[in-house]
Formats: C-alpha cells, sequence, structure tokens
C-alpha cells in the first residue's frame, strides 16, 4: 500500500513577521568568549587561540566593511585549509554578508561563472591560487582582495592584501544579527543536465545542524582534537568539522592538502581523536599505516560524500582501532541527513538512521509532481524534510520546485528502509560521478569534449575503480578523417576544467549505444568499460 503526503503549507512569498535573530557567526564568537585561552587552530606549528580568532576575524571584517560589504553583500571565497578559512568566512557571516566559498580547483572560466551567478561583489583570494582566481575576477569584473601573500606584496602590483587593509581598518564590535532564515552561504551543486545551481543555506539550518550533530549525532566535546582534512570549500568540512568543531569547543588540526602520510603524522602528533573523511582518505591512510608504525589515539572515524568499500572499512578499523560510523548527506540538506549515530553500534554498509528533526523516506520515483511514500523494503527515491533543507537554489524557482515538493527534498538517489529505520543506498537516479569525494557532472565534460574539432559525440561516466571510488572516462565518436588521440583528447579536456573533473581514459567507439528515445545508454559504457583497474597504476 503506498502512502500520500499532505501538501505542505504555502512556504514561497509567504512573509514570516519574525522577532527572533541568529547567525553563523555566534559559533565562533560564543566559544571566544567562553573558552578564549583554547586552541581553536593548529596549522603546521602555528596554534591559534579562540580568543585570537575571533579578534582577527573582527579585524578582517572591519576590511572587508570598508571594502564595501554590508548586509546580503555576496563574499566568494578562495582560500585552502588554513585559519584564514575561518576568519574570512566568519567574517563576512558577522557583517551579515553571504559567503560563497569557492572549489580551490576550479579554473578561471568556472570561477568567474560562480561569480557571475552568485551576484559576488568580492573574491578574498589565497595567493597560492591567484593565477586563476585573479583571473576568473577579472573575467567576471570582480573586485579582489588577497590572505597569505608576503608582506612585501604591498609594494607590487596586484590586489590589496587583506591583512594589511585589516590592520588599518576599524576592527567590528560584534556580529550583525539577521532573520535566522536569511541566507548565509551559497555553495556551488549541480545535477547531470544544465549549469552549477547554488544551494542557499539559512542560518537556522546550519545552525541546527550543528546542535543536532552535536546533540545526539556525533560525539564531540570542548578539547577534542580533530583533524581537519575534509576541504572546508565543500559542505562536508565547513559544517561537520570546522562549524561543529568550533561549536563545541575542539581543536581542529588543519591540513591545507591532503596527504596520506601527512595526515597520519598530524594526527599523532597532535593527539587527534576524531578523523571525518572520504572513502580515498581512508584508503590513503591506511596506505601510510603501512610506511608508519605510529598510530593517533582515535575515538572513532567518520566517513561520509560516497560509499566506503566494506574491505577498506574492516581494514580501517582493524588498522587504527577505532569504529567508524558512516552517514548521508547532501549540499542542500546542511549535509547531514542520516547517520550510524554515535552511542548505537554502527551497522556497515547503511547510511544508518535519520538525524534527530529530520525525515528520510523512500517515495516513488515514478511521481515527479507528488510524495508517494512506499512501504519499508521497497527500492525507491530517498526522500528528505526537516530543519536542514536549504532555502532553494539561487535565481532558480524551477529548479527549487522541481526538487522540493510536498515539502520533501527529491535527493535523486535510490535505496531501502528497514524496519529498525535505517537506510541503504542502492544506485543513483542521476548520472553524477563521484571521484575522490568530489562530484564530478559527465554534461560538463561532454561539452568541453564537444568543442574539439575532430569529436562528433562524445559520453561520459564513471566505471568503478579501488582507489578514487570511480574513475572518469569518456567514449567519443570522431569526424572522418580524424588523426587526434586519445591522449591529446584527455589533454584537451584537462586545460580546460579542473583536475578532478577531467576523464583520465579516452575510448575511441564506431557509435555510442543509443536507446529508442536517442539517449546514450551509459550503462552499457559502463558495463563495457569496467575492467579490472590497477588503482597504483592509474593517473591521479
Amino acid at each position: 500500500m503506498t502512502r500520500t503526503t499532505p501538501t505542505a503549507a504555502a512556504h514561497h512569498g509567504a512573509t514570516r513577521p519574525t522577532r527572533a535573530t541568529a547567525s553563523v557567526a555566534a559559533i565562533l564568537a560564543e566559544s571566544a568568549a567562553r573558552y578564549p585561552d583554547d586552541v581553536a587552530v593548529i596549522v603546521g606549528d602555528h596554534r591559534t587561540t579562540y580568543a585570537e580568532l575571533w579578534s582577527e576575524t573582527l579585524a578582517y571584517a572591519g576590511a572587508l566593511r570598508a571594502r564595501g560589504v554590508t548586509e546580503g553583500s555576496r563574499v566568494a571565497m578562495l582560500v585552502p585549509n588554513v585559519a584564514d578559512f575561518a576568519r574570512v568566512y566568519y567574517a563576512t557571516l558577522a557583517l551579515g554578508a553571504v559567503v560563497v566559498p569557492v572549489h580551490a580547483l576550479l579554473k578561471r572560466r568556472e570561477i568567474e561563472y560562480l561569480l557571475q551567478d552568485s551576484g559576488a561583489m568580492l573574491l578574498v583570494c589565497a595567493a597560492p591560487l591567484l593565477a586563476e582566481g585573479a583571473a576568473g575576477a577579472e573575467l567576471a569584473g570582480v573586485d579582489v582582495v588577497t590572505v597569505l601573500a608576503p608582506a612585501d606584496h604591498d609594494d607590487h602590483d596586484g590586489p590589496d592584501r587583506l591583512e594589511a587593509l585589516a590592520a588599518a581598518a576599524e576592527p567590528l564590535d560584534i556580529y550583525v544579527p539577521r532573520d535566522p532564515f536569511d541566507t548565509a552561504t551559497i555553495l556551488y551543486t549541480s545535477g547531470t543536465t544544465g549549469k552549477p545551481k547554488g544551494a542557499e543555506g539559512s542560518h537556522f539550518a546550519l545552525l541546527e545542524q550543528v546542535n543536532t550533530n552535536l546533540m545526539s549525532t556525533f560525539d564531540m566535546h570542548r578539547g577534542d582534537v580533530l583533524l581537519g582534512a575534509l576541504p572546508l570549500f565543500h559542505t562536508f568540512g565547513q559544517t561537520c568539522t570546522m562549524n561543529t568543531g568550533f561549536r563545541t569547543g575542539a581543536t581542529i588540526v588543519m591540513l591545507p592538502k591532503f596527504d596520506g602520510d601527512a595526515a597520519l603524522s598530524a594526527m599523532v602528533e597532535h593527539g587527534c581523536e576524531i578523523f571525518m573523511g572520504v572513502p580515498t582518505m581512508y584508503m590513503a591512510l591506511l596506505d601510510a599505516a603501512t610506511r608508519n608504525d605510529a598510530r593517533p589515539t582515535l575515538r572513532y572515524a567518520i566517513s561520509g560524500g560516497a560509499s566506503l568499500p566494506l574491505a577498506v572499512l574492516e581494514r580501517f578499523q582493524s588498522v587504527f582501532d577505532a569504529p567508524i560510523h558512516e552517514g548521508y548527506g547532501l549540499t542542500e540538506t546542511s549535509p547531514v541527513a542520516t547517520f550510524n549515530h554515535v552511542g548505537t553500534a554502527p551497522r556497515p554498509g547503511t547510511i544508518g538512521t535519520p538525524v534527530w528533526g529530520v525525515d528520510v523516506e523512500i517515495a516513488d520515483p515514478a511521481t515527479p509532481d507528488a510524495i508517494v511514500l512506499l512501504p519499508h523494503g521497497e527500492i525507491g527515491e530517498l526522500v528528505i524534510r526537516g530543519h536542514n533543507l536549504m532555502n532553494g537554489y539561487l535565481d532558480r524557482p524551477a529548479d527549487t520546485d522541481a526538487a522540493i515538493v510536498d515539502g520533501w527534498f527529491r535527493t535523486g538517489d535510490l535505496g531501502t528502509k528497514d524496519d529498525d529505520g535505517y537506510l541503504t543506498i542502492v544506485d543513483r537516479t542521476k548520472d553524477m560521478i563521484i571521484r575522490n569525494g568530489y562530484n564530478v557532472y559527465p554534461r560538463q565534460v561532454e561539452e568541453v569534449l564537444a568543442t574539439h574539432p575532430d569529436v562528433t559525440m562524445a559520453a561520459v561516466f564513471g566505471v568503478p575503480h579501488e582507489l578514487h571510488g570511480q574513475e572518469i572516462e569518456a567514449a567519443v565518436v570522431l569526424r572522418a578523417g580524424a588523426t587526434v588521440s586519445p591522449d591529446e583528447l584527455v589533454h584537451f579536456v584537462s586545460d580546460e576544467i579542473a583536475a578532478y573533473k577531467f576523464p583520465r581514459v579516452v575510448h575511441v567507439v564506431d557509435a555510442l549505444p543509443l536507446g529508442p528515445s536517442g539517449k546514450v545508454l551509459k550503462r552499457t559504457l559502463v558495463d563495457r568499460f569496467s575492467a579490472p583497474v590497477d588503482a597504483a597504476a592509474a593517473p591521479a
């Protein structure tokens, strides 16, 4: 028997007569007041206390205010995992502005698109990323300031140093309060068609996610030491490591660039008790453990971003003597929706049960304009509702209405739910590829391939890969008389898009397999080209 949900109350255009205020900036402000001398961030051998981090954040906010940032402004940031990520992030939010984190591996045209689409009025770019960041900002006509540049940078042409601007500006006194449902962050995501979409996260959703993580989902307390290896521009690292860690008064050991050997050494040196990562990070740590006998005193680990192979999970738990708790979420759900909650033995192979205050059910994917819930045990589409939902996709009401139906967010992922409430992902309805925990959208890659004069048709797909989770491959049909080689096509694409997106293998075929409607049958390509891969020999 099927169940149909009641239509949700109207949520578009309704005025909320609220007197309540909220700000994600309160996370850092409150911990600085409560635990001023506790260490908030460790980068290399440099330690920053909560009081220092908040003071520096208020100074950055003063500089950004002098640059024209005000309530509602969109500020983009292209910064790796260093203390300046936190300073710029919370400084922007403290001004009542909106943070637009930019993926650190994007190329200039991709950055240009994000800056224009988000309406960013400023890009804060780390000096090592200026080559693409400043070029993208120039294409978009957006102002740039930099962090991490040498002090003598002020004597040369180029963007102003935010550090110098902060030293000369009057610091902010305290953060600007916002309506709880005002947008705090715009994080870019997309499906397999169209341009990337900006998911708007509200102050309420992000704060409630953090509180839910701490109350009943994670085992995290003041003084815990976390490894901050997940990229902070991504929702997983940003919410689960940084915001949740700072909210509870933990210490975050940040790694500007993840490397298994460096991560293991840092965890041992600083006594990390909690590790969060995507499956490839677990594989890299296991590899590093073959060269280093030292082990951190991990209490537990958290895995997300993609399914963790059971063999890897079991090996990690044996080598590091720490249980792994898997969860599930999306950018649009802030992100955690389900988790193998700490305090209950995890069920490997599942994504756990819904977090507090969030409903996750299985719906009929054949009814896109209504939510028809299916009985336990049946395969269907995971749908989510609760305090963790985004406000919507920026300036895309049609996309928002298609994604959130009757108050439920349609994930596009297929799965099951058992009688105990545990959910399992079965397959993806989307063609999205997840490589090293990063989302790759085939159409974007196909559009680049299509610009090559020798290519007449192209299809991009993911094949299973032991190390990367999935590897990106392409099948192309060439024009008659074409002389381009597969390796030349790989290099052609790699010059145009971020390094994690381009296909490592290109297959030249006579024709692509097509269905009755003319749609490329990518599953046929996956089956054809999914030969066993030697992970050690595959290009990174």
